[in-house]
């Protein structure tokens, strides 16, 4: 399924990114309550770069799998 990034992830007073829910990125799990600057990567993804794309996830047992961006 396709979400808009604003749906997966909140950009915070500080600059820093959260998720809105748990969420899976290669193999590593997070979710609310977890914030990131734009130095952090996951799975090699810097999740700021990609701020207004579009991403593609699978909803796992309540964990948002992120397959791909757009």
């Amino acid at each position: 399924m396709r979400y808009q990034f604003n749906e997966v992830f909140t950009e915070n007073a500080d600059g820093t990114l959260s998720p809105t829910r748990q969420i899976r990125v290669g193999g590593v799990s997070f979710g609310p309550g977890v914030s990131f600057g734009s130095g952090a990567a996951f799975a090699s993804i810097n999740f700021h770069q990609y701020k207004n794309h579009d991403l593609e996830a699978d909803d796992e047992d309540g964990i948002l799998v992120i397959k791909a961006i757009y």
